[in-house]
């Protein structure tokens, strides 16, 4: 018997270190990429703005608000970019502090280790399929897909404090036909997140309903999100609908935020910055569906021809 739970016991530590391992070699792929490609254009300083940004951000991030919705708010409100880029700044901006929030929990939280890996290979494989998709799609379709999910982002933060959301069950693992739905699920997830729909709390809530116990979901959705990212966005980086001096300043104040968020913060009240969020999104939102819908001279070209 011993010997059974020592031999899982080390094909578990084998898993998570390959994934680690993996994990690591990929972001320092994505950072090379990116600072050449910065380089080259002449993009290579940060915008300090986005700096204090990617740091806000990813702090609450670690802490469970989620980065999208509130980022994506900021930046049109500010108009720090055109619509048509969010999301390629969105996932290339908070692709390395995601890593770095993945590396943490994945350590740190235990999972089954098969479903860990299956979420993160189907949320990668709807990511490969979602990004040129992106690249491809006209400004309002971006425009509206976005601003239909800040508003489904808003409804999560409200359902999260009204204390509507599932509570999760215990388990560790899923049966068969649970954890196909999960994959599934995690497929579709990475398809949505290339145009800039946040992961995190779609991933939380179907786990929390699949009977996953909710400490367990971090590790998937933070891996899932680790891995697509950075590999979704090379192609990002090399469009030309990106600005490389904000990804570099959300990265370079998200990192050491998701280190303080995790190792010194740790847990924090943010109901009440829940509902500040809800305003602020919803706000945005609409700001974003009536370029969609309503803006006169509409843009009609394809988001990755511009």
């Amino acid at each position: 018997m011993n010997l059974s739970v020592q031999a899982i016991v080390a094909w578990l530590t084998s898993i998570v270190g390959a994934l680690l391992t993996a994990l690591g070699a990929i972001a320092i792929f994505f950072t090379t990429t990116l600072l050449r490609t910065a380089h080259k254009r002449g993009e290579l300083a940060p915008k300090v703005e986005a700096i204090g940004l990617g740091a806000v951000t990813n702090f609450f991030d670690t802490l469970g608000i989620g980065s999208f919705a509130p980022t994506t708010a900021y930046m049109k409100l500010r108009k720090m970019a055109p619509d048509s880029y969010f999301p390629a700044i969105l996932n290339a901006g908070h692709a390395l502090p995601t890593v770095a929030q993945a590396l943490i929990f994945i350590t740190l939280v235990q999972v089954d280790p098969t479903l860990l890996i299956s979420c993160i290979v189907a949320a990668c494989a709807g990511a490969f399929v979602g990004a040129p998709l992106v690249q491809r799609s006209p400004v309002r379709l971006v425009q509206g897909v976005v601003g239909a999910a800040l508003l489904i982002a808003a409804s999560l933060y409200a359902m999260a404090n009204l204390n509507l959301m599932p509570v999760g069950g215990e388990a560790l693992s899923l049966p068969t036909p649970l954890f196909v739905v999960a994959v599934v699920g995690h497929f579709i997830m990475g398809v949505l997140m290339m145009f800039g729909i946040g992961l995190y709390a779609p991933s939380l809530v179907l786990l929390s309903l699949l009977g996953l116990n909710p400490a367990a979901a971090f590790p998937i959705m933070m891996g899932a999100c680790a891995f697509l990212m950075p590999i979704s966005s090379l192609n990002f980086v090399r469009s030309e609908r990106i600005d490389l001096r904000i990804v570099l300043g959300m990265a370079l104040g998200g990192i050491p935020a998701v280190l303080l968020a995790a190792f010194v913060v740790k847990s924090l009240d943010v109901v009440v910055l829940r509902w500040l969020v809800v305003v602020v999104v919803l706000y945005a939102s609409v700001l974003l569906l009536r370029s969609a819908f309503f803006a006169k001279g509409a843009q009609t070209a394809p988001a990755g021809a511009q």
